[in-house]
């Protein structure tokens, strides 16, 4: 999903004969138990300023919402306010995460009806909010679990374009000065785009999810690991990259494998109450080791890799570049080992990551950090020693 800063704004009418043709990641919706409180979190942790909101104030009697941003990065937090809105079921049984990766399209209802012509379920019909300044149309269809894309067309005020100047997410919300958002803007953490999006879907599902991206939306194979990429002795996964047709949407499905013990994916799935969902959303940044270094500093909790894995990581990954006509890494080597950082590369270039520990008590939903330095690949090398980092961590809460 990293390039979608170079993309055409929505009101272009240059190419608009393809409906599904997905111009940018809109936004990415959370259901949360406390969207203020929320709110605050990810604005202190991680950077994130707080600019919009929609709630009773605002005459929304359904749901209390905020608009945070980074970047290319947009996320709407969202808390229902009634109690027999159908969100409160789900907050039951999954606790805080991530319900919707909404696209940005030239047409949101020809988009959902292609979508639905090529065999979606829908979650949402098309609805239009409206005023003298624009439109946001959008249509929802499910996806594995209780996951929905949705699809968003905008014009005048509200258009794409608008909304990354600063423009209302809606018709109807209000801005808000918020407390940190200029101590974000001091110490900023860099967080750019939003570079991929991971699902965790049950044992067998991998290969109908994967069909699913492909006939409906339209995807294709990015990439492709099996359980002998993806293992350690105990626990081990398989995992496939769907991709949008101009690859700047990209979706990586995972499903667990036989082991000898619990995989992560088992674990997400068992605390998921045995749903299918979204597992991790990797954040791009131009540069990892101020954005971890900014990071570690506000108090984010990250995987710990033991000082072995940089014992081999250096002659294995500069080896891969020098035998493809890459400069080694530039990164200062000891810096990284100090801020613990995985490194990989592969013959297009290397890359640069680190995952956070869950974000909520439930071991959910985490975050990725990466940095790409050509390399458009996941970190195949850092697989190994990330699942062993994994696995002590699901020990320690008695979940292998």
């Amino acid at each position: 999903m990293s390039s979608i800063a170079t993309s055409n704004d929505p009101t272009q009418a240059a190419n608009n004969a393809d409906p599904l043709r997905l111009i940018d990641v809109d936004h990415v919706r959370f259901c949360v138990g406390n969207a203020k409180q929320a709110a605050f979190f990810y604005a202190m942790t991680f950077g994130f300023q707080v600019t919009q909101y929609s709630d009773l104030t605002t005459g929304d009697r359904q749901m209390a919402r905020y608009f945070l941003h980074q970047g290319n990065i947009r996320f709407i937090l969202e808390t229902p306010l009634q109690p027999d809105h159908p969100a409160n079921t789900e907050l039951q049984k999954y606790g805080d995460g991530i319900k919707d990766i909404a696209y940005t399209v030239h047409d949101a209802e020809k988009a959902y009806e292609r979508a639905l012509k090529n065999g979606a379920v829908s979650a949402h019909e098309p609805e239009t909010f409206s005023d003298e300044n624009g439109t946001v149309t959008t249509a929802s269809i499910r996806t594995y679990g209780r996951a929905v894309h949705t699809f968003v067309s905008r014009t005048g005020d509200y258009s794409l374009r608008e909304l990354k100047h600063g423009g209302l997410f809606l018709p109807g919300w209000k801005r808000m000065d918020f407390v940190l958002n200029q101590y974000n803007k001091d110490n900023p953490c860099g967080l750019r785009y939003v570079d991929h999006c991971v699902g965790n879907v049950e044992e067998g599902k991998m290969n109908h999810w994967v069909d699913w991206y492909e006939n409906v939306l339209e995807f294709k194979m990015f990439k492709h690991f099996d359980d002998a990429d993806i293992s350690t002795e105990h626990s081990a996964l398989m995992s496939k990259v769907m991709a949008s047709g101009n690859n700047l949407i990209k979706m990586p499905i995972n499903e667990p494998a036989e082991g000898k013990k619990k995989s992560q994916i088992l674990e997400y799935l068992e605390w998921h109450s045995n749903t299918p969902g979204i597992q991790h959303l990797a954040l791009r940044t131009d540069d990892e080791l101020a954005s971890v270094a900014e990071l570690r500093r506000r108090g984010v909790d990250f995987l710990q890799l033991p000082d072995t894995y940089y014992e081999k990581v250096w002659d294995r990954v500069n080896t891969m570049l020098t035998d493809h006509g890459h400069n080694p890494v530039k990164e200062d080597h000891e810096a990284i080992k100090k801020l613990g950082i995985l490194v990989d590369a592969d013959d297009e270039g290397y890359l640069l990551q680190l995952f956070t520990k869950p974000l909520q008590d439930r071991p959910t939903l985490f975050f990725e950090i990466i940095s790409r330095q050509g390399s458009q690949s996941f970190g195949k090398g850092n697989f190994k020693a990330l699942f062993e980092a994994l696995e002590l961590e699901q020990e320690r809460r008695g979940n292998l």
